[in-house]
């Protein structure tokens, strides 16, 4: 943003998502996180903007309908537009004027101000310099008198309404807050409060707000004022019929922007539900997700009377005060114009169903729309005739539409996202340099060698004296479901792994993702089993737990890797919390994401530690035999007490495109045979078998080398060593040890494997990372991504696997000067906090640097 753009007020931002990274910018990292965070692993946060993602409008031609008009009326007051700024706490946060500004922007936009019960200034304040209706957001104290004193201050103001938040008897666990240890700055408090320690919001919620409240409450409001009431929080039907039948006078759809329960669901995919069972009752109101002017329209569509602006209204205010609060809210409202001409859309009231479509994206270029006329439909129709439905809302017209809430849980997880979106960075920023995908180098394949070792297993099975009939059935037929070439694995493990196995332990996977839902589903039986992990951990393990609704704990790895205390302390606090730790996922050969690797010393205690506490260890180690150098030994070849489910694949042994994997499971099962018997069937009833041809060519592969596939990967695993040393010599030479002190910078240095973990001064996250991609040419994979419990946001990990040696030299410079501009930006912005004084709320007119 230009120094001009400051000094006028008028920021060079012409979306939403351009003023939060105006924002972003003037922000210490605390307060971000403060503001942008959500509860848990903020799925909710996610969806929230997933559900308008989804949603697409409909181009409506020759409609005649002229200029839009986009004003509404809610409990009989006139709003220009159908939006209204959202409850939050300490506008002061953003702008020393705080809510002051934001009520003149509302007024000059004619839409209404929610104030926050934590607002940073004078309800009084606040009403002189609003010129549109003021709602007071209402939290119910421990002390009713205190709320009483509130609503009844409000009152006297000229506030209008009182919007009871419902969904919050405690604020929710909001890990990033937790992380920063965050605290309000000095001088930021609620101006309409009576003197106390604010400093820790979720804190001072813990000890003040009700946790018993219910639905009496309602009546204790309309006897303490007689302003109408609104519910905030509410996102079922059945919630819903209850606030009428209570007499709430409007309903607010809300999951308080993902703050509270995460895993709750997006507003967007609840609300035709409600909007059908309000049926015109009275207003429904969302809040939570919009971004842009078409989301408006969107929500219109799909019940509301208006939406909530939070988040972004906080932007504004950063960017540039009361000016850009009135930017955001002008930009929002032009953007509803533009769609309600483009779709034909006359007035607010013409807002209906058919304005939407969905479509549904899929891996490739092809992308299949379907029409959103089921549960929508229905629910508007029947909320504007005043209909409620009795029965569930069922589909109609040319498909059926889904919401979130009927898919499974781990669908909305950002989890399953993060590939996508790496994914859409690296085809957004074609000529950046990527240290993201952890692929194997392909310049050493063959696709002759392919034909070669098919071939070379087709006469193996003929020289064991194998039929015509049967070969050509080995080929082209299932075969058994634990694999084909089970004794061909199991010689090559023996010579090159060291693990002395029976064929019959083995069951061969369609990779070794398989393997893992395999075993977990197989050993995870009771809702109190536990899958442990080693955080960070590769993402494979975490997407297959969550998939299969598992319960996670991790356990975190020092600066030099995992320790085996920490193992202990961990599986004893589990069982302390009444459940039952099952297995223990590792890497101990260069682990995906940090690089570490276990210690001979270590893999034997670990090993003892799992017979003295009765616990499983799953052993994933793909990357020692494309190591340079002898590899210390597995925990399968130390195992003698069958304490390990050892897992793995031929991707990075031979090559990715074979999709074989295996899971060696020798432990046996009391009346049913082995562990791998178990998996066996489970395979039975997912894949079915691993396909013949790649099983094939894999035997093949192994039988050329004499069950030593370590013969095939001398060139590759020298291409890898000379990478990573390459990577690790230009980092050095870019932060020599005096600018890495003085940076808090510092990574690790593997022996082998793929991946560097690099620690950096500053939030390593999805934004760090596009500024990357777009002004630094060089693009990497946040950290945090391989935290399955929250961690690793001052992170990122590089993977050194794919690229040549002149790329990885200039990738590293690249990623050099990014480090340093975010280093300096950060620095900047914490000096700046820091020397900013504290105004006072009457005559301060500066705006804090941030």
């Amino acid at each position: 943003m230009s120094t001009e753009s400051l000094a006028t007020g008028v920021p060079d931002a012409l979306t939403l998502d351009e003023f939060a990274e105006l924002a972003r910018g003037r922000m210490p990292t605390p307060v971000w996180d403060f503001i942008s965070g959500g509860a848990g692993e903020e799925r909710t946060l996610a969806a929230n903007l997933a559900a308008f993602d989804r949603l697409g409008l409909r181009p409506r031609v020759l409609a005649g309908t002229g200029v839009p008009d986009t004003a509404t009326t809610v409990l009989d007051r006139v709003w220009s537009a159908p939006l209204a700024i959202a409850p939050l706490a300490y506008h002061t946060l953003a702008d020393p004027e705080g809510e002051v500004a934001s009520a003149h922007a509302a007024g000059a936009a004619g839409v209404p101000l929610v104030v926050s019960t934590f607002a940073g200034r004078t309800f009084e304040e606040i009403a002189a310099a609003a010129s549109a209706p003021l709602w007071l957001q209402v939290y119910c104290f421990r002390d009713r008198e205190t709320t009483r004193r509130l609503i009844e201050r409000a009152g006297r103001a000229g506030f209008e309404a009182l919007v009871l938040t419902v969904d919050a008897p405690r604020l929710g666990r909001r890990l990033r807050d937790l992380r920063n240890g965050f605290r309000l700055p000095a001088g930021v408090e609620p101006a309409n409060l009576a003197d106390a320690d604010y400093s820790s919001p979720s804190g001072h919620a813990l000890a003040e707000f009700d946790p018993a409240l219910d639905w009496s409450v309602l009546e204790w409001l309309r006897a303490v004022s007689p302003l109408p009431v609104l519910l905030k929080g509410v996102l079922g039907a059945a919630d819903a019929r209850r606030a009428i039948d209570a007499g709430a006078d409007g309903i607010v759809v809300s999951n308080h922007g993902g703050r509270q329960l995460d895993r709750a669901p997006a507003t967007a995919d609840v609300l035709p539900e409600i909007a059908s069972e309000v049926a015109g009752a009275c207003p429904v109101l969302l809040d939570g997700g919009v971004r842009r002017g078409s989301d408006v329209l969107a929500a219109l569509a799909l019940g509301a009377d208006a939406v909530l602006l939070g988040r972004p209204v906080l932007h504004g205010l950063a960017a540039a005060g009361r000016e850009g609060v009135s930017q955001v809210l002008d930009i929002v409202v032009d953007e509803l114009s533009d769609a309600m001409s483009l779709t034909g859309t006359a007035t607010v009231a013409d807002a209906g169903p058919d304005l939407l479509w969905t479509r549904a994206v899929v891996p490739g270029p092809a992308e299949e729309e379907t029409a959103l006329k089921g549960r929508a439909q229905t629910a508007v129709h029947d909320a504007r005739s005043g209909v409620r439905d009795a029965g569930p809302v069922r589909s109609v017209g040319t498909g059926a539409w889904l919401s979130a809430q009927d898919l499974h849980a781990s669908l909305s997880d950002p989890l399953l996202d993060t590939m996508n979106f790496l994914n859409e960075v690296t085809h957004r920023y074609p000529d950046a340099i990527s240290f993201a995908p952890g692929r194997p180098y392909d310049g050493y394949f063959d696709v002759e060698q392919i034909f070669t070792h098919l071939r070379g297993y087709l006469d193996h099975l003929a020289a064991e004296g194998r039929s015509p009939a049967e070969i050509r059935d080995t080929l082209f037929q299932y075969g058994p479901t634990g694999g084909r070439i089970r004794e061909v694995i199991a010689d090559w493990l023996r010579k090159d792994e060291g693990i002395d196995v029976p064929p019959e332990s083995i069951v061969v996977t369609v990779g070794c993702q398989e393997a893992m839902v395999l075993a977990l589903r197989a050993l995870i039986a009771q809702p109190e089993d536990v899958v442990m992990v080693a955080a960070p951990c590769y993402v494979g393990i975490t997407g297959a737990a969550r998939i299969l609704d598992l319960r996670l704990a991790g356990v975190a790895e020092r600066a030099d890797g995992l320790r085996v205390a920490d193992v202990e302390a961990a599986v004893r606090a589990e069982r302390a919390r009444g459940r039952r730790p099952r297995v223990f996922y590792v890497v101990p050969d260069h682990a995906n994401p940090s690089g570490h690797t276990m210690s001979l010393e270590t893999r034997h205690a670990l090993l003892d530690l799992a017979e003295q506490l009765d616990i499983l260890l799953l052993e994933d180690s793909p990357y020692r035999s494309v190591s340079p150098g002898p590899q210390l030994a597995t925990l399968k070849s130390l195992d003698h007490g069958r304490r390990v489910v050892h897992l793995g694949s031929f991707s990075k042994t031979l090559f990715p495109g074979a999709r074989v994997g295996f899971a060696i499971a020798d432990q046996p099962v009391a009346g049913a045979g082995l562990l791998a018997d178990e998996l066996a069937k489970i395979k039975s009833m997912i894949t079915v078998n691993t396909s013949p041809l790649s099983q094939a060519a894999v035997a093949g592969m192994l039988l050329a080398a004499d069950g030593h596939a370590s013969r095939l990967n001398t060139e590759t695993s020298a291409h890898y060593g000379n990478a990573m040393a390459a990577t690790l010599r230009r980092l050095d030479a870019c932060f020599p040890a005096d600018r890495r002190a003085g940076l808090g910078l510092d990574w690790t240095r593997p022996s082998g494997g793929f991946f560097v973990a690099v620690n950096v001064p500053f939030v390593a996250d999805n934004a760090a990372l596009a500024r990357s991609a777009q002004d630094f040419g060089v693009i990497w994979t946040p950290m945090s991504y391989f935290y399955p419990t929250g961690g690793g946001e001052r992170a990122l990990r590089l993977s050194t696997s794919y690229l040549s040696q002149d790329e990885i030299d200039e990738g590293v410079v690249r990623l050099a000067r990014f480090i340093e501009a975010e280093a300096e930006a950060e620095t900047e912005a914490r000096t700046e906090v820091q020397a900013e004084p504290h105004p006072s709320t009457e005559t301060e007119k500066g705006r804090p640097s941030w």
